[in-house]
């Protein structure tokens, strides 16, 4: 085994992988981990990496679909979410770019 150990946790919905960006911002640290789109395999996959040193985790949900905007706005407090194709200004929300990639040295499990 290498030094760095990469660990994939798939989510049944983004909802539920959206939870952790909320729980990273309130963090001590408050770090919020980037959200990004490939297309792998003929699938739509968007991911979150997290760790550092010794580990990495990505986070990763499939979806149907491309996402439909730019942005993800996170509502802090009930953790809803809307895609949105601008920032906005609402003070409890985060609002969460989506990178979009062309390649990834990933390998996502199938």
């Amino acid at each position: 085994m290498s030094d760095t150990e990469t660990v994939y946790l798939k989510y049944q919905n983004l909802e539920d992988m959206l939870k952790v960006i909320i729980y990273s911002a309130q963090s001590m640290l408050g770090m919020i981990p980037m959200l990004y789109y490939i297309r792998y395999n003929g699938k739509h996959i968007l991911f979150i990496q997290t760790g550092a040193v010794g580990g990495v985790t990505v986070h990763y949900v499939v979806q149907s679909e491309r996402p439909p905007k730019k942005f993800i706005q996170l509502k802090r407090l009930s953790g809803e979410y809307a895609f949105v194709d601008i920032l906005g200004a609402d003070a409890q929300s985060l609002y969460v770019p989506i990178l979009q990639l062309e390649k990834s040295t990933l390998k996502f499990p199938d």
